[in-house]
């Protein structure tokens, strides 16, 4: 969504991979100098095109706003705004709720035009009402761009600039991950930080962190798994702490299997696993190859909702090459496993083109608990390894072994890339939740909710994106 120096919007949204939706006939029709934009996979809700961001309110002002994450408070800022602030909800969408909450704030100021200490006021009662986890870009009608992140920086946010190719001045930016603005020539990449505001309208840049917590906690999958390899996130290159998850993997590895190891090949599942594949396959001395040839034209297995969906989309997603697998013992390496349909597949697929053993590594630790923050896999009854040992694990998914990364390690292939990080949201491996008051009636609601068997979906994640050319 767009907005023209006149103050009027221009809206473009849909389901749909973003080729399809953002053609280049509807992206030339959107005119003006700033926008909001917003690529969603559902966490919570429905899929419908309603609940497509960016959310728009014409009261205070024309707000657009996209959102990345989850708020663990939604049912009590529903109320609020029901009851109390008296707005309409017409979605099932917590970004919904963040918006109207933004907006509700700035409506308190009774100004027919507002200024930037306005917002700050607004969006620093906005961190005292929402709790989990937000990054989000807004923009105000005639006025600006603002990007915003949670106390806690569990989702990212990052902002730069460029020269601008039409005017004298520059061309602001702000983005869940750094390739983006990497890849349009922007420069001075910087993290917005953890409860920091920053407000670019027609005549300015301002930024003020307005809540210091005592520690950070970015969410650790971002470089386990939803981030490019080429991205930077908080100061840590991903692809360099997928490296080190294979150093230390393979540590793993060799301490478990000592002199009994008699694995032949070090076979990534693509793609993102590869960098940690590549170094656990050096550290042991091992061959590396590339053992499945990827269909690049189907979407990410593990937030398709519905099991047979995930089962028959592995197949169609992956082809497994019988010479680098007919009589070998291989390791498979992946990112994660979450619910076990796509590592099963893909071990009976090894098994199914001439595999004697079939061993899985993990760059992560076992998932046992549900995500609260913005990632689709919260229904514990859907997490292979919750509740369970890992010989479990390996005998649900029919591998000969499983080697799950330690914690620790984890967290310091992370942490080693910025040491000012001290600790990172890993709810998912070890249940602690950081921000919000995450109860076991939170988590039975989610359960109900977002299970396979409720088939409802909600826009609370995806990447969100802020444009605005500055003259």
């Amino acid at each position: 969504m767009n907005a023209h120096n006149k103050g009027r919007l221009f809206q473009c949204k849909g389901n749909g991979m973003v080729r399809d939706v953002f053609t280049p006939q509807r992206l030339m029709a959107l005119t003006g100098n700033m926008g909001v934009a917003h690529v969603r996979y559902p966490t919570a809700g429905t899929p419908a095109d309603s609940e497509a961001q960016p959310f728009y309110v014409n009261s205070p002002y024309g707000i657009v706003m996209g959102h990345n994450g989850n708020l663990t408070n939604d049912s009590e800022l529903r109320h609020f705004l029901d009851y109390d602030a008296h707005r309409h909800i017409n979605t099932d969408s917590d970004s919904e709720l963040l918006l109207n909450i933004f907006a509700n704030n700035l409506q308190k100021t009774g100004k027919f035009r507002i200024n930037e200490q306005d917002i700050f006021t607004a969006i620093q009662s906005l961190f005292s009402e929402c709790q989990g986890a937000y990054a989000a870009t807004a923009m105000l009608a005639g006025f600006g761009i603002i990007g915003f992140r949670d106390p806690h920086g569990i989702r990212p946010l990052v902002f730069g600039r460029r020269k601008s190719l039409t005017t004298d001045g520059y061309d602001y930016m702000f983005a869940s991950e750094s390739v983006v603005l990497d890849a349009l020539d922007f420069t001075d990449i910087d993290d917005v930080q953890p409860g920091e505001v920053i407000i670019v309208s027609k005549y300015a840049v301002t930024r003020r962190r307005l809540v210091v917590e005592e520690q950070i906690t970015p969410c650790i999958f971002e470089y386990v798994y939803f981030a490019r390899p080429d991205s930077t996130i908080d100061g840590i290159p991903v692809y360099n702490a997928r490296l080190d998850m294979g150093v230390k993997l393979a540590r793993k590895v060799r301490q478990v299997m000592g002199d009994a190891m008699d694995i032949d090949v070090v076979i990534p599942v693509p793609d993102t696993s590869r960098a940690a594949a590549l170094q656990l396959s050096h550290e042991l001395g091992l061959p590396y190859r590339e053992g499945f040839n990827k269909n690049r034209y189907i979407g990410r297995t593990f937030i398709m909702p519905g099991q047979e969906m995930r089962r028959k989309n592995v197949r169609r997603k992956l082809n497994a090459m019988p010479t680098e697998f007919k009589d070998l013992n291989v390791l498979l390496v992946d990112d994660s496993i979450v619910r076990g349909t796509t590592s099963q597949e893909i071990i009976q697929m090894a098994r199914d083109v001439g595999a004697k053993k079939v061993y899985f590594a993990s760059a992560a630790p076992a998932i046992r608990f549900p995500n609260v923050y913005g990632i689709d896999m919260p229904s514990m009854k859907e997490l292979v390894a919750a509740g369970h040992s890992d010989g479990d694990v390996a005998a649900a998914i029919g591998a000969d072994y499983v080697f799950f990364q330690d914690l620790s390690d984890l967290i310091d292939s992370c942490r080693k890339f910025n040491p000012k990080i001290t600790s990172f949201d890993t709810s998912v491996f070890d249940g602690k939740y950081v921000a919000g008051n995450v109860s076991e009636e939170y988590l039975q609601k989610l359960e109900n909710r977002r299970s396979d068997d409720a088939k409802k979906k909600d826009g609370g994640d995806g990447e969100v994106i802020g444009l605005h050319n500055y003259q």
